[in-house]
């Protein structure tokens, strides 16, 4: 009989197990149509579920005029965020404060006159919500970005660099290497969270030893993404799914160690549902 293992660290982190109570609360506290600022959590379907319960997404504050308006845990703009305190009845802060601590750090950065630079998926809302405390940063997330861009650094001298909470260690550590050359001074501030740190430790260990890995979280999850590319240089037949319904049961054939982990926007019933239904075809 095939073992099926969930990774130890897996599934839904602190951030978004509290803004899923925020919202949740919002809803039984509710004196106006509740709203969220974007996708609460990079899930769709909990956002799916939210929309049942009446909560909707808006793109800008400025249509959540008159309603409770939760902001979305990968941050917004500063901008964004006056412009919802000026007309919504109530602001619900749900912003991670792992991505709270890369807010300030590049604050802090730019006052001690660095060339801020946010390692990062430019387009993210997490990285553009930090990209807008400074103004000026911008994202970089290769090294041949780096190399394509080396003259500009150079120039800088002075860099410090932030880093998109979901970002992979070794994306990180390749970013550093091919930066050192290149500038007299560079400061890392690694404000990779704690819980995408365990995650991805914990989902290279198990895949290690699987035969199939088995990777739930949205496709627009970054971290969810990280953990399939971490997964697939270990394990071969690693599958990215979002709910138990895309499972095959061809996936399993001769498989004897079977490993699931999940992205920090995944609940804990989605993990379930997955591993018994892997449960029935196996």
């Amino acid at each position: 009989m095939p073992t099926i293992k969930i990774a130890d660290e897996a599934g839904a982190c602190y951030g978004v197990e509290r803004a899923l109570q925020m919202v949740q609360q919002a809803v039984k506290d509710a004196h106006a149509p509740v709203r969220t600022l974007g996708p609460l959590i990079h899930n769709p379907r909990v956002v799916t579920s939210l929309k049942d319960q009446g909560v909707e997404v808006v793109d800008s504050a400025s249509e959540a005029a008159g309603s409770a308006l939760l902001l979305r845990t990968h941050g917004v703009t500063p901008q964004e965020e006056q412009i919802a305190k000026d007309g919504c009845v109530d602001v619900l802060d749900a912003t991670c404060p792992f991505v709270k601590k890369a807010h300030g750090a590049a604050e802090l950065l730019a006052k001690q006159g660095y060339a801020v630079y946010v390692v990062g998926e430019a387009g993210h809302p997490e990285v553009e919500a930090t990209l807008a405390h400074v103004p000026g940063a911008t994202a970089i997330d290769s090294v041949s970005e780096v190399e394509a861009r080396a003259r500009e650094f150079q120039d800088a001298r002075r860099v410090g660099l932030v880093v998109q909470t979901t970002m992979s260690a070794a994306r990180l550590r390749e970013v550093v290497g091919a930066l050192l050359p290149l500038v007299e001074e560079l400061r890392v501030m690694n404000t990779i969270c704690e819980a995408t740190a365990g995650h991805q430790q914990s989902c290279e260990r198990l895949a290690k030893r699987s035969d199939v890995m088995i990777v739930i979280g949205g496709r627009n999850s970054a971290n969810t993404t990280r953990l399939a590319e971490i997964s697939s240089q270990f394990c071969r037949k690693t599958h990215h799914i979002e709910g138990a319904e895309e499972l095959l049961a061809n996936w399993f054939d001769g498989a004897q160690d079977i490993g699931i982990t999940a992205g920090a926007s995944t609940p804990a019933a989605q993990i379930r549902a997955v591993k018994d239904a892997i449960s029935q075809m196996v």
